[in-house]
C-alpha cells in the first residue's frame, strides 16, 4: 500500500466516512427507497440508513464483494438494471469521476428516480485542482486497483449535465470537514460537494 496510502487510511478514511454519512443523511428526502450506484461493499449506505431509518437503500456495483452491507445486484457500469420511476432517489458517492462520461450514468439515474439524485464528488475549480485531485485519487484507490480516469468537472460543467437532464440543484453543501484541519488547506478547499437535484 504504501507509507501514504496507508497514513490515508488511518487518519482519513474514518473521518471522511463519518462526514459523508451526515452529509448524505441530510440530503435524502423522507421515507425513500434509494438506489446507491457503484456503492462498493455499502458500508456508506449502512451508515445512512442508521441515521434515517426511515430509508431502504439497495445497491448496484460492477463488481460484488464477497461480503456487503446492504443488499447489490451486479451490473455493467453503464444502465441501470431497474425499470423507468423504480426508486425515490439514487445516490452515487466518488463514483462518477471514475467513468468516461458521466452524462451516461446520470442519464440512467433520472430515468429511474421519481424524485430526486443525490451526488457526493468533486469540483475542478480552483489553482491547482485538477492536479490535487489526481493525488487525492490516486492515493485512495490505486492500490485497489480502482480505474482511474481522472474525469473531473468544474461547476460550470455540472451545470450544464444537469440542465441537459432537466433537473435543477435543490441543495449544494462543498462539504467542509473532511479532513484533519492540516490537511483541509490542501485537499479541501472547495474541491468537494454533496448535491441534491430535483425534477422539475
Amino acid at each position: 500500500m504504501g507509507l501514504i496510502g496507508a497514513a490515508h487510511s488511518s487518519v482519513v478514511y474514518g473521518r471522511r466516512v463519518r462526514v459523508l454519512t451526515e452529509r448524505l443523511a441530510a440530503a435524502m428526502p423522507r421515507d425513500a427507497r434509494v438506489l446507491d450506484v457503484g456503492c462498493g461493499d455499502g458500508l456508506i449506505s449502512s451508515l445512512v440508513k442508521q441515521r434515517r431509518p426511515d430509508l431502504t437503500i439497495e445497491g448496484i456495483e460492477i463488481l460484488k464483494r464477497p461480503q456487503t452491507h446492504i443488499p447489490v445486484t451486479l451490473f455493467d457500469g453503464k444502465s441501470i438494471p431497474h425499470g423507468d420511476g423504480s426508486f425515490d432517489a439514487v445516490m452515487f458517492v466518488d463514483v462518477l469521476h471514475h467513468t468516461d462520461d458521466a452524462n451516461v450514468l446520470l442519464r440512467e439515474a433520472a430515468r429511474v428516480s421519481r424524485n430526486a439524485i443525490v451526488i457526493k464528488d468533486h469540483l475542478r475549480d480552483g489553482l491547482l485542482a485538477g492536479p490535487t485531485l489526481r493525488f487525492m485519487d490516486y492515493v485512495g484507490n490505486a492500490h485497489h486497483g480502482v480505474r482511474l480516469p481522472y474525469n473531473y468537472w468544474s461547476r460550470a460543467e455540472w451545470d450544464r449535465a444537469f440542465g441537459a437532464l432537466g433537473m435543477k440543484v435543490e441543495s449544494w453543501d462543498p462539504t467542509r470537514g473532511l479532513y484533519p484541519w492540516w490537511a483541509s488547506w490542501a485537499f479541501g478547499r472547495g474541491l468537494h460537494f454533496v448535491g441534491r437535484l430535483v425534477k422539475g
